[in-house]
């Protein structure tokens, strides 16, 4: 069974503060390799975490991690970028939803995901603590099965990502009209034009940096960013690191 959905999530949340056992939730995402999942106190240290989350920091027990924040698990920015973000929800009530990012499932592998955090709530409305996923993102069909008006558009994306690009010049390319080609996206990998279109701007970014030695003013141009700080706004709130630290072999976390 997957909790794959904001819905089935925010049920997740309510259950636990009914009545529902957290170690029931923790033993259903134990069987879901592809989501990392996670309940954390007022304070952001980690309660409940799955298998999968465990595994992508790189340690062998859940005991590692409960009762610790991500600062306390993970180093540098790897671990105060995801710190804050809990911080803020908890102050704040406001959740994340599906943000993407790049996140390394340890030792190095480069895997991107959609994280969801949502506050929980006491009987009076104060928030307790919060619970979320990180799920990967993964196209559900083989290429060859996409369809060729479709095809086309991504061609372009792929090919052409340093020109201007929007959900509704590709919509043009693929002769469809913007919200279908929209729901077509989502539904091949799970995530809008606008995330896809950002997604292959900072592979290629990502690329560029390790494998080559062009400046980070050159590479930014080259993936369609206006210029260096846009670019570095834009990789850093993905990957949770600026390209430079991307490049001296930085980590994310």
């Amino acid at each position: 069974m997957k909790f794959s959905t904001i819905a089935q999530i925010h049920a997740a949340a309510s259950a636990t503060d009914n009545g529902v056992d957290p170690r029931l939730l923790e033993l259903i995402f134990d069987h879901t390799p592809d989501i990392a999942f996670f309940i954390k106190d007022a304070a952001g240290r980690y309660l409940v975490v799955n298998d999968s989350l465990v595994e992508r920091h790189g340690l062998s027990s859940k005991a590692q991690m409960l009762g610790r924040r991500p600062c306390d698990v993970c180093p540098g920015e790897f671990g105060r970028i995801p710190t804050e973000q809990d911080a803020a929800v908890l102050r704040t009530g406001r959740p994340i939803i599906e943000r993407l990012e790049l996140h390394w499932d340890a030792p190095n592998k480069p895997v991107w995901c959609l994280t969801t955090k949502l506050p929980m709530r006491d009987a009076n409305g104060t928030v307790v603590g919060l619970i979320g996923i990180s799920k990967d993102v993964r196209a559900p069909m083989p290429v060859k099965e996409i369809p060729a008006k479709i095809a086309a558009a991504l061609r372009h994306l792929e090919t052409d990502f340093a020109g201007p690009l929007t959900s509704s010049n590709l919509a043009r390319i693929a002769g469809l009209p913007a919200a279908r080609f929209a729901r077509i996206i989502r539904r091949i990998f799970g995530i809008t034009p606008s995330q896809l279109i950002a997604k292959t701007r900072i592979a290629a970014a990502s690329r560029l940096l390790r494998e080559t030695t062009r400046s980070i003013a050159d590479i930014a141009h080259a993936c369609g960013y206006a210029d260096h700080s846009a670019f570095t706004r834009a990789f850093r709130a993905v990957t949770s690191v600026t390209p430079a630290h991307f490049r001296a072999g930085g980590k994310a976390r």
